[in-house]
């Protein structure tokens, strides 16, 4: 079936009262949405954006709390692992260290920077981002840094290092006792928490906000 040609009344339009859908491509006027509602393509049924409430609150809070997960995150055990007497605890820092101490240098890196650099500069990133808006002050700089963020959001592989770990321990449980450390719930905790905040955290009231366009957002 063919398109539907566009509508001439949209070419009169200024840009800033049009969007596109990410999906098909449709040119339409763009929808004003009251808190809690969302626009869809009426094409393709795609969510083109949506409008939460107090948005910059609640993204600042689960940022903080991601923040405050990623010490111990990377920094407590996640496993003890008693073999033949002896007996190791395992951090994700140590794993790194472990790979570089065993000629694995680049692997190391890698997993250093995809676990734990680049997720912790996307929360900085974050952070940075909300307070500009919350405080109302150098949103131009949190306009570069949220393009920065979206750079950086493919390196962020947290859920596949947990995965990686989540199959180690599958393997070494017939082989030693194997108890799980306080490490590994709060590395669950701090993922769920960023995928919670990818949720609330809406590009399109974040990026209206940073431009200008919604004066209250920061309220």
């Amino acid at each position: 079936m063919s398109d539907s040609p566009p509508d001439p009344s949209l070419s009169s339009l200024p840009i800033e009262q049009l969007v596109a859908c990410h999906e098909c491509d449709l040119l339409m006027r763009k929808p004003v949405l009251r808190d809690g509602e969302s626009a869809e393509c009426p094409r393709c049924g795609y969510e083109l954006f949506s409008h939460r409430h107090h948005v910059v609150r609640r993204s600042l809070a689960l940022v903080l709390t991601a923040l405050l997960l990623y010490i111990p995150a990377n920094f407590l055990p996640i496993m003890q692992l008693n073999l033949l007497g002896q007996t190791s605890q395992d951090t994700v820092w140590s794993g790194v260290i472990g790979l570089y101490d065993s000629g694995m240098q680049g692997i190391a890196v890698v997993v250093f920077l995809s676990s734990m650099a680049v997720p912790l500069l996307k929360l900085l990133c974050q952070l940075l981002v909300l307070l500009s808006i919350r405080i109302d002050f150098g949103r131009s700089y949190g306009l570069l840094l949220y393009r920065i963020y979206h750079h950086m959001r493919e390196w962020g592989m947290l859920e596949v290092y947990l995965m990686g770990i989540l199959v180690a321990m599958v393997k070494l449980m017939d082989l030693a006792d194997l108890s799980l450390g306080l490490g590994l719930f709060c590395f669950i905790a701090l993922l769920l928490v960023q995928v919670w905040l990818e949720v609330t955290m809406s590009p399109h009231q974040i990026w209206e906000a940073l431009s200008g366009e919604d004066i209250h957002a920061g309220d």
